[in-house]
C-alpha cells in the first residue's frame, strides 16, 4: 500500500505509553498516525493534516474527551469525522455521554488490539460510505438553490483576480490559489464543485496537479478545467487523456471560462434532478417490499412499528417480520449504505435483496439463532461481488411466545432499548460488524428473559442523528428519557414521533424508523 492510499488515525491520550502502544499497532495495520497529549494539540492536527479517524481518551487536564469531542463537531468539515473514545470508564452514564457529544464508539481500557484495529476500519469504511456523497442532509443541500464553489488555480494574481471577478459577478463563490501546494490545502478544509487550473506554474504545473487529484477518489470526479495560453492540439489531447472535462485558452477571455463553468453547473443539476425524479417513482414501487403495510400478530406480544421515509426520497431502511412456527417469529430492522449514486438509486432495491437472501435463509432455518442467520446473510452479501460497494446494518430479533425469550443479535447496529418491568432503561449492545463488512461478521446471541409489561425497542440512527435547527442532535439519551416517562396507557409510537417532530420541527436528515415490541400477558 503506498503512503498516498494509507489512512490516517489521531491518537489523544495523556499517558505516552498507552500512545505508542497504540500508535505501534495501527501502524503494523498499515495506518499513518498522528499523537497528541491533549486537546489543544490535536486542534493544531486537525487543522493541518487530513485525519480519517480520531482515538480519544476521555479523561485529561484542562478539557475532557467528551468536550473536545463536541467542539470537534461544532466544525462543519469535522461533523462526521468518526471518533473513538479509548477509556477506562464503562458506566452506561458515560456510553450515554460519548454519543451526545458526538462520539461513533467507545472502547474500554485495558483493550484488546484486535478490536481496535477491527473498530477503526468499519469505522473509516463506514466514513468512506459518507463521504463520497455525504450524509443526506447534505444530499438535501445538493438539490437546493446553494452557490457553487469554484476553486481557480493560476500564479498570475492579476489574472486570478480578473477572472475571480467575473465569476462572482456571475452569481459563483470563488477561490483562489496562487500555486497546486495552496489548492491542495484548501481542498482539505472544502471541496469545491469545479476546479479551474492553469497549466504553466512553477514547482508544479496543471497536467501534475491533475494527476494528484485523479489520485484521491473523493476527488477525481470534480469537473476539471484547463486554462492555458498554450492552445496546441498535443497539450489539449494531453488534457484530455487525463479526463479533464473543458479546456479554454487564456485569450478567449473570462467571459469563455464563466460559460463553460455555467455550462457545467447546469449539466451537474439537471443530472442530479432526473436522479431525484428517479428515486421519487422508484419510493411508490418498492416501498411495499421493504417496510410492511401491517403488524404482526403473535401470542403473547403485540408489535408495532413507525416509518418516515426521508423527503421522499428513497432511503436504506427496511423492517420485516417472519413467522417461523407457531412459537417462534423473527423481528428485523435494517439500514443500507452506500458508496455512490448508484448505492443511493437501488437502496430500496437492495433492501429488498437482503430481505429475499433473509427469507431464504429463515425458510431453511435448522436452529433459531439470530447470530447464525446473520453470519449466513452476510456471507451471501459479502460474496456477491455485484454489491460490495454497499453495506448495511442489521438488527434481528427471535421472539418465543411460548418462553418469553428474546435472541437478538445485530450487524453494526444501533443498540437496542430494553424497558425492563421496575421501569429501567437498558442498553443492549450487540457487537457484530457491519453486514457485508467482513467474511466473518463475529454475531452473537443475546437473550432477554422477558415478563408482561415490558418493552424492546429497535431504532435505526434517523431518530437519534436529527438535529434542532440549533444542530443539537435528539441522541440517545432524550429518547431514553421519552421512554422511561412512557405510562402503560399511553402509545410510545406516538408520543416519541409527536416529540421528535417538536425537537426537529418535523424536518429530519434520513429515514425514521422504529419498531416496538410490547410483552402481554
Amino acid at each position: 500500500m503506498s503512503e498516498s492510499e494509507k489512512r490516517s488515525v489521531l491518537i489523544i491520550d495523556d499517558d505516552k505509553t498507552i500512545r505508542k502502544l497504540i500508535n505501534h499497532h495501527l501502524k503494523l495495520n498499515n495506518f499513518n498516525t498522528f499523537e497528541a497529549e491533549n486537546p489543544y494539540q490535536a486542534f493544531d492536527i486537525l487543522k493541518k493534516e487530513k485525519i480519517d479517524l480520531v482515538l480519544s481518551d476521555v479523561t485529561m487536564e484542562g478539557m475532557d474527551g467528551f468536550e473536545f469531542c463536541q467542539k470537534v463537531r461544532e466544525n462543519e468539515n469535522h461533523r462526521f469525522l468518526p471518533f473513538i473514545f479509548v477509556t477506562a470508564k464503562n458506566t452506561l452514564e458515560d456510553k450515554s455521554r460519548a454519543v451526545e457529544s458526538g462520539g461513533d464508539d467507545i472502547i474500554t481500557k485495558p483493550f484488546d488490539i484486535k478490536e481496535l484495529i477491527l473498530k477503526t476500519q468499519a469505522l473509516i469504511r463506514r466514513s468512506d460510505i459518507y463521504r463520497t456523497y455525504g450524509m443526506r442532509k447534505s444530499l438535501e443541500k445538493s438539490f437546493d438553490d446553494v452557490t457553487p464553489k469554484i476553486l481557480f488555480v493560476d500564479d498570475d494574481s492579476s489574472m486570478s483576480r480578473l477572472f475571480k471577478y467575473n465569476l462572482e459577478k456571475a452569481g459563483y463563490e470563488c477561490t483562489i490559489a496562487s500555486s497546486v501546494d495552496e489548492a491542495m490545502f484548501l481542498i482539505k478544509s472544502e471541496i469545491p464543485d469545479v476546479i479551474v487550473s492553469d497549466i504553466m506554474m512553477p514547482k508544479t504545473d496543471g497536467f501534475e496537479f491533475r494527476k494528484m487529484i485523479l489520485e484521491i477518489p473523493s476527488l477525481k470526479d470534480i469537473p476539471f478545467i484547463f486554462l492555458t495560453a498554450k492552445g496546441s492540439e498535443e497539450d489539449i489531447l494531453e488534457g484530455y487523456d487525463l479526463g479533464i472535462t473543458d479546456y479554454v485558452v487564456k485569450t478567449a477571455g473570462p467571459k469563455l471560462v464563466v460559460a463553460k463553468v455555467s455550462a457545467i453547473i447546469k449539466s451537474l443539476g439537471n443530472e442530479r434532478k432526473k436522479i431525484i425524479s428517479e428515486l421519487q417513482e422508484a419510493t411508490s414501487s418498492l416501498k411495499t417490499k421493504v417496510v410492511p403495510d401491517t403488524f404482526p400478530v403473535f401470542d403473547g406480544f403485540s408489535i408495532s412499528h413507525m416509518h418516515i421515509p426521508f423527503k421522499g426520497i428513497p432511503g436504506g431502511d427496511f423492517l420485516d417480520y417472519f413467522q417461523l412456527d407457531d412459537d417462534n417469529l423473527v423481528v428485523i430492522l435494517g439500514d443500507v449504505m452506500g458508496k455512490k449514486w448508484g448505492a443511493w438509486y437501488f437502496a430500496y432495491a437492495y433492501a429488498g435483496y437482503i430481505r429475499s437472501a433473509l427469507r431464504i435463509v429463515l425458510q431453511n432455518a435448522k436452529e433459531y439463532s439470530p447470530s447464525e442467520i446473520l453470519q449466513q446473510v452476510n456471507l451471501t452479501v459479502y460474496g456477491d461481488t455485484k454489491i460490495s460497494e454497499v453495506f448495511a446494518t442489521l438488527s434481528i430479533i427471535i421472539l418465543n411466545n411460548k418462553t418469553k425469550e428474546l435472541r437478538y443479535s445485530g450487524a453494526g447496529d444501533i443498540p437496542i432499548i430494553y424497558k425492563n418491568s421496575a421501569g429501567d432503561i437498558l442498553r443492549i449492545n450487540s457487537k457484530g460488524l457491519l453486514l457485508g463488512f467482513s467474511k466473518i461478521g463475529e454475531y452473537e446471541d443475546i437473550i432477554l428473559h422477558l415478563k408482561e409489561g415490558e418493552q424492546v425497542y429497535l431504532t435505526t440512527d434517523g431518530i437519534i442523528d436529527s438535529r434542532a435547527k440549533s444542530m443539537e442532535s435528539f441522541g440517545e439519551h432524550r429518547l431514553y428519557e421519552i421512554i422511561k416517562k412512557i405510562q402503560p396507557d399511553q402509545n410510545p409510537l406516538e408520543i416519541i414521533q409527536k416529540k421528535s417532530d417538536e425537537f426537529t420541527q418535523s424536518e429530519y436528515d434520513d429515514d425514521v424508523s422504529l419498531i416496538l415490541i410490547d410483552v402481554k400477558s
